[in-house]
């Protein structure tokens, strides 16, 4: 049959038109025997996985699941060195990694090719599939505030002067202080110098903390009385070791940090990977990382039992977290490390 050029044109605008699921690429379908290789952390994250998403995969599909274990800086790196060509097929990472991961090819974005997708907050859907939020917020000992936190600016109350273990570095909770002393003042985050002066006025620190179990060792020594940590870990913290360790909702919100679960460019088992993610953000998974770490869902069909109400951010509460522009800070780390390094850690 010949067409004349419209009807060639009109058929091309529909094929552009196509939906991702019509278009996108061929996959080769699993065989029983196929190893998916899936990079998390270790500890609960892991159990949780092996418990609530290996072996309905497994079930499915007759594979195999291999894990390396460990920090994202060991499993970020390894993706770089084998971009194109990943030994990974699922890679964890977090909010700023994967952000910069997707901008380097090195994984994939979010994609309607993983069934539950669609259930994701659109903050859930950058980066690749956001699976837990841990919001970065103050964290401080009731006992010795003269009033609850109510806002970031609350931190340059004399009565905190000595006592605050201020974030190490420019991970998630060094960047959340950072970005969010900006949003509280009013400083543009352009204006990293600005910033810095700020936060300078917040000196002397009881200390620099480089770690959860650096901070809550500050905080049983009463070395220090305030931070900037996750929600998740300080919550279990103060359930289990020191009731008085109050975690702040500041009228400017939380920072938003975020666990995401990326698939790699390259990958030989995209079938597969697509349907760990999918297993990742059904309720039962969202609801299982909930209960045992306090990790929130990202996902909105997920119902929230009582006893967690409260504990984890759902539903509206999500729309108050406070993202950052990654690509810039990302673009920025190294000069704004060795400003941190020389004038707030020395």
């Amino acid at each position: 049959m010949k067409m004349n050029r419209r009807q060639f044109a009109g058929m091309m605008a529909v094929g552009l038109a196509a939906p991702a699921s019509i278009i996108r690429p061929a996959y080769a379908q699993p065989k029983p025997g196929d190893e998916l290789v899936v990079g998390i952390w270790g500890g609960a994250q892991e159990k949780i996985v092996k418990k609530h998403i290996e072996p309905k995969l497994v079930e499915k599909y007759g594979c195999k699941v291999s894990y390396v274990l460990g920090g994202t800086g060991e499993r970020r790196a390894r993706a770089y060195a084998e971009r194109g060509r990943p030994s990974f097929d699922v890679l964890y990472l977090n909010i700023y990694e994967s952000r910069q991961a997707v901008a380097d090819a090195v994984t994939q974005p979010a994609s309607p090719a993983v069934p539950n997708y669609e259930y994701l907050y659109p903050l859930a859907r950058k980066g690749g599939y956001g699976v837990a939020f841990n919001p970065c917020t103050i964290v401080y000992d009731k006992t010795a505030a003269s009033a609850p936190i109510t806002s970031w600016k609350d931190m340059w109350n004399p009565e905190w002067k000595g006592r605050i273990a201020w974030p190490d570095g420019l991970g998630a909770e060094g960047i959340s202080a950072l970005m969010m002393t900006a949003k509280a003042w009013d400083i543009p985050m352009e204006d990293f110098d600005a910033i810095v002066e700020k936060v300078k006025e917040l000196k002397p620190f009881a200390g620099i903390q480089s770690s959860q179990a650096q901070l809550f060792d500050m905080l049983d020594q009463n070395i220090a009385d305030l931070s900037v940590e996750f929600a998740s870990f300080t919550r279990m913290y103060a359930e289990s070791r020191n009731p008085n360790c109050e975690i702040a909702s500041p009228v400017e919100g939380q920072a938003v940090t975020m666990n995401v679960a990326c698939i790699t460019e390259g990958t030989k088992n995209q079938v597969l990977a697509e349907e760990w993610i999918n297993l990742h953000l059904e309720p039962e998974t969202m609801l299982a990382y909930a209960k045992e770490i306090y990790y929130s869902p990202t996902v909105d069909n997920v119902e929230i039992p009582a006893e967690l109400q409260g504990k984890v951010i759902s539903g509206g509460d999500v729309s108050s977290l406070v993202d950052f522009d990654w690509d810039y800070i990302n673009a920025h780390r190294a000069e704004w490390q060795a400003k941190f390094d020389r004038e707030i850690a020395g």
